[in-house]
């Protein structure tokens, strides 16, 4: 960290904001009128200014203020003005901490920090950190929870690793902060690594850090060392017991959670709910519902945890009906539940039932919110009606990344490139957000879909590489293929497989076979064939495509030989399916 000498322009652009507000004024004279009711009496009462006229103490207060005197003054309007959503005034605030010099305070500087956090201006609170000569631990832990809550776990582990490395001694907000970006990411490693050092400091009886270690090491698929930090606590709270039930339902582990649940010696609502999750999810969904019954003070989490065990298990029909139960029985209906069952009826592509919710969230005054616009955004476009889809986004009052990267999505599926990289250039002009690997795969997905030239598809394959360092997954890869096999790049695209070192991916070979089918490459599909029966995939697909292919170039030999061997290995094709709309 360094110490800036001069103003940048970001902190011009501050100070222009606040320089003669007549609401800055209105809340400095205020705050120096409550001050003066607890300090009057301390103060000189005799005292006059440069001109030579009596100074009242609430007066002197005001301008001591504005020359950069009682920081904890501007601490607490800093932070009443943030809990109560005056962002402006917040940001006049901030335009006179520049001016008067007080940009080194740390507790000055955090308030700040917890603002920009707040607004969700994650740059900003960045820039604000760089500028702060020495941050507090307070100043990193804002920063870095802030990162964990907005679903920046990259950046947050990051920072946390700077934070070491700056001198600085991690607290227990910064451990548990990492362990929780730790155990989103499943960095079982690096979770490890935190955990060593939580013991070698000596905090490892630190409940509120063990209960965070329970939660890390069951998101990471690790249930025997969560259920061995359980067992080796001295005192468990509710939140320790249902940290332990949560890892045993998120590793399919039902019958372990059903025994810590009646282990339990005054189960609340939470340990209901986590049991519920895990039935839904991985069991009997008819023995969720039922002791969602047997429940003592079941509320909306309750029905949203059964309806998304549904949707996750491609059960929207049955999610549907549990949904319009909750809806009868009069049930609080919130963003989760619409977010849930939306993603439902994407999967369904029912957009009757899907206008039908619609009109539900403008009932609740919910259709603004980010998360259920974001799910409508996504069940319209997957529903093929993207002119509504677009209408939606835009009447957003907010949006995130996973906005953004729906209504890409939608494009993408239609077909129309030139919306889709319109919607893209958009993005990129939001100083708060970055394209992911999501963005992406969806960019990638619709030069695949419109048949755009091979070198579109690389140009964004290389940005997304060399301008944001994201690594390619198999999904990446396999649109690449397709692209690829579009444009007869057959062995380019098997060069690219062993470059990436996806020789071990299915669906990566899938793709390929799949690209092989349609440019008649006969010597190539013959090698992912190989390949995908040699992953141990013998399935009906493999043999058809095959025949397929062999067909296209009129070897009938070859045709006979796939289906000969088809029926020796014992394998059938299997029925198809169509879905008709009554």
């Amino acid at each position: 960290m360094h110490k800036v000498n001069s103003i940048s322009k970001r902190e011009q652009c501050i100070i222009a904001k606040a320089t003669g507000s007549r609401i800055l004024r209105t809340v400095l004279v205020a705050s120096a009128t409550v001050y003066r009711i607890h300090h009057e009496s301390s103060m000189n009462v005799n005292a006059r200014d440069a001109h030579g006229e009596p100074c009242t103490p609430s007066l002197r207060l005001l301008s001591d203020i504005k020359q950069g005197q009682h920081p904890h003054l501007l601490i607490r309007l800093i932070r009443d003005a943030t809990s109560h959503g005056y962002d402006s005034h917040v940001l006049q605030l901030h335009g006179h901490v520049i001016k008067s010099g007080l940009g080194w305070n740390s507790f000055v500087s955090a308030a700040l920090l917890r603002f920009y956090v707040r607004i969700d201006l994650l740059k900003d609170a960045c820039e604000l950190f760089d500028e702060i000569p020495e941050p507090s631990l307070v100043s990193w832990n804002t920063l870095i929870s802030g990162h964990v809550q907005l679903g920046e776990f990259h950046q947050a582990l990051i920072l946390f690793i700077e934070l070491g490395r700056s001198g600085t001694h991690p607290d227990a907000y910064s451990l548990t902060a990492a362990l929780n970006a730790c155990g989103q990411l499943r960095f079982l490693r690096l979770g490890w690594s935190i955990h060593s050092r939580i013991i070698k400091d000596g905090v490892a009886s630190n409940i509120f850090i063990s209960n965070c270690l329970i939660d890390m090491y069951g998101k990471c698929m690790s249930l025997g060392e969560s259920i061995q930090i359980f067992k080796g606590m001295p005192f468990k709270d509710n939140i320790s017991w249902n940290s332990v039930i949560a890892a045993c339902s998120r590793n399919q582990k039902l019958k372990q959670a059903l025994a810590f649940f009646h282990e339990m010696h005054a189960p609340d609502t939470i340990s209901y709910n986590e049991v519920i999750t895990g039935i839904s999810q991985f069991g009997d969904i008819a023995q969720a519902c039922h002791m969602l019954s047997v429940m003592p003070f079941p509320n909306s989490s309750s029905w949203n945890s059964i309806i998304t065990g549904c949707v996750n298990r491609d059960r929207a029909g049955e999610a549907m009906v549990v949904f319009v139960r909750m809806h009868s029985e009069g049930w609080q209906l919130d963003q989760f539940t619409f977010s849930s069952i939306l993603s439902g009826i994407a999967s369904l592509a029912a957009l009757p039932w899907g206008m039908m919710i619609h009109c539900c969230t403008i009932k609740h005054c919910l259709d603004a919110v980010v998360v259920v616009g974001t799910a409508l955004v996504d069940m319209y476009s997957k529903c093929g009606d993207v002119l509504s889809a677009e209408s939606i986004f835009w009447s957003l009052p907010k949006t995130n990344l996973i906005s953004w990267n729906a209504i890409i999505s939608g494009f993408a599926r239609a077909g129309n490139f030139n919306k889709l990289i319109f919607f893209y250039s958009q993005l990129l002009m939001r100083k708060d957000l970055n394209p992911d690997g999501i963005t992406f795969l969806n960019i990638l997905s619709g030069c695949s879909h419109c048949a755009m030239p091979l070198e579109v598809a690389l140009m964004y394959f290389r940005s997304m590489m060399e301008d944001y360092g994201i690594r390619p997954n198999e999904e990446h890869c396999c649109s690449m293929v397709q692209v690829m096999g579009q444009h007869g790049e057959i062995w380019r695209a098997l060069r690219m497989i062993h470059e990436l070192g996806f020789t071990s991916s299915v669906s990566v070979w899938r793709a390929l076979l799949g690209a092989c089918e349609a440019c008649r490459n006969t010597e190539t599909a013959e090698i992912a064939a190989s390949k995908l029966i040699e992953l141990g995939l013998d399935e009906d697909y493999i043999y058809v495509t095959m025949s397929n292919i062999y067909a296209s170039q009129e070897k009938w030999k070859d045709v006979n030989k796939v289906r000969k061997l088809m029926i020796f290995n014992g394998v059938r094709k299997g029925p198809g399916y169509s879905w008709i709309d009554m």
